[in-house]
Order: structure tokens, then C-alpha cells, then sequence
């Protein structure tokens, strides 16, 4: 299930991409099956070991091309271990919402990313993350979860006072609103429920299945309730530098 549009990102051969916070590795995945020499990062040494797993499964399988490479590297989000001006991309899915000095963050997403360079930044969108936060306390007041809920446009400056330039947005993952509503409601710590994992199953189905209605279903959904939303941006050359 891919938040990011790659295809706006121009993620192909030979482009260098750091997915900063990358979880279980679903976004790190794809960029290295479209070619890209890519860094799984994250602080989760025990998840990035499976990620890990997987990326060299991927590559004995055939699954990404020869030429591209794959690692992944446990670290802090606010020291990314790189130089200035390293990557043609970078990935932040979903991890902004976690980093109390968010803009410390955000500062090196911006450093490590080359001139000319795109980055792609998604967080949960402020109307079905606040009706998450109304239905329960569990579902964000936890070690490691979402402290802040974020306007679109609040994030959208603060890359634009680092130097960025924006591009586009959108949001993805509609029928995923409905599913943590009623998990919400019902208690997140009740995966058993039965309309919970009705719901579940709903969506393994539509995310293996990909069945037209879903598709149409969701992309008229995303503008009004879309759980993710997704925004863009490059980094200008300037004569001081060049790419």
C-alpha cells in the first residue's frame, strides 16, 4: 500500500533515495524494484532486520533490477548520517507526526537532499486523524505515537521557509478513514473484534485484489476523506549549487 506517487518523483535506474522512517520498508520496496539505489532507514534495528530480509529476497528473486543496490541503515531521523546534498530523493511516509522537534527533522530531510532533488512528505490528514483523536485516547497518547496533528498548509510552510519549493499534493487512503474510526471506537486494542476484522479483510482483499469499483470508489473518496496526505517538493539549484 503506497502513499507516494513514484512516478511524480522520477524514482528510476541509478537514482539515489533515502525512505527516512521506513517502517516495515513498503515505500523502500518499490523504489528499489523500480532500480533505484536505496537506504531503508529507520531507528527500529529489530523491523529494519526483516526489511532487510526481504530487500535480499527481492533482489535473489530477480525482482529489482541488477544494477541496483539496497540497504538499510538503523539511525536517528534528526542526525541522518550523510553529507549535504546526497540524495535525488528522499521519503518521509508517515513519520512527522511521531518527532516531537519536528523541525529539526524537517532540516534534514532538506540538507541531505540534492539540488534539483524531490522530496515527498505524508502525514495523516487533519479531519480523519481529529475525529481518530475525538474517538479515543489510546489510539494516539502512547509511547512512540502521534503527538501532533498537522494543516496541510502549516506543514507545507515550514518546508517552504527551509528552501523548498512546492509542487503538488494529494490524498490517498480513504477507505482506510473508516477502519481506524471504527477501531477507534470499538478500542484499538481489540483487533479480534468482528466488524474490525470484517473491515480487515475488506481491505487485504482490495489492496491483493485491486478491483476496479474499489479503485474508482477510493479516488472519489481521497479529496474528502482521505486518511494520508501527501506533499511534494524540490530543492532549487542555485549558481552556489549546481547539480
Amino acid at each position: 500500500m503506497l502513499t507516494v506517487d513514484y512516478d511524480r518523483l522520477e524514482i528510476g535506474p541509478g537514482k539515489k533515495v533515502i525512505d527516512v522512517g521506513c517502517g516495515a520498508g513498503r515505500h523502500s520496496f518499490e523504489a528499489y524494484r523500480r532500480g533505484a539505489n536505496v537506504i531503508a532507514f529507520d531507528q527500529d534495528a529489530a523491523e529494519l532486520a526483516d526489511v532487510d530480509t526481504l530487500l535480499q529476497a527481492m533482489g535473489q528473486a530477480g525482482e529489482a533490477p541488477a544494477a541496483a543496490k539496497a540497504q538499510v541503515v538503523v539511525g536517528d531521523a534528526l542526525a541522518l548520517p550523510y553529507p549535504d546534498d546526497t540524495f535525488d530523493c528522499v521519503i518521509a511516509s508517515e513519520i512527522l507526526e511521531h518527532i516531537p522537534d519536528d523541525d529539526s527533522a524537517i532540516s534534514e530531510l532538506i540538507r541531505v537532499l540534492k539540488p534539483g532533488g524531490k522530496l515527498a512528505v505524508t502525514v495523516p490528514r487533519w479531519l480523519p486523524e481529529r475525529i481518530c483523536w475525538l474517538l479515543s485516547d489510546e489510539y494516539h497518547a502512547n509511547e512512540g505515537g502521534h503527538i501532533r496533528i498537522y494543516k496541510a498548509d502549516e506543514l507545507k510552510a515550514k518546508l517552504v521557509r527551509g528552501g523548498l519549493t512546492f509542487t503538488h499534493s494529494h490524498h490517498a487512503h480513504a477507505l482506510h478513514s473508516p477502519f481506524w474510526w471504527l477501531k477507534c471506537a470499538v478500542g484499538v486494542e481489540k483487533p479480534e473484534h468482528p466488524a474490525v476484522k470484517a473491515y480487515h479483510r475488506l481491505l487485504v482483499w482490495d489492496m491483493m485484489s485491486k478491483p476496479a469499483l474499489t479503485r474508482v470508489a477510493e479516488s472519489a473518496l481521497n479529496p474528502l476523506v482521505g486518511k494520508s496526505v501527501a506533499l511534494y517538493f524540490e530543492k532549487p539549484i542555485t549558481d552556489a549549487a549546481p547539480l
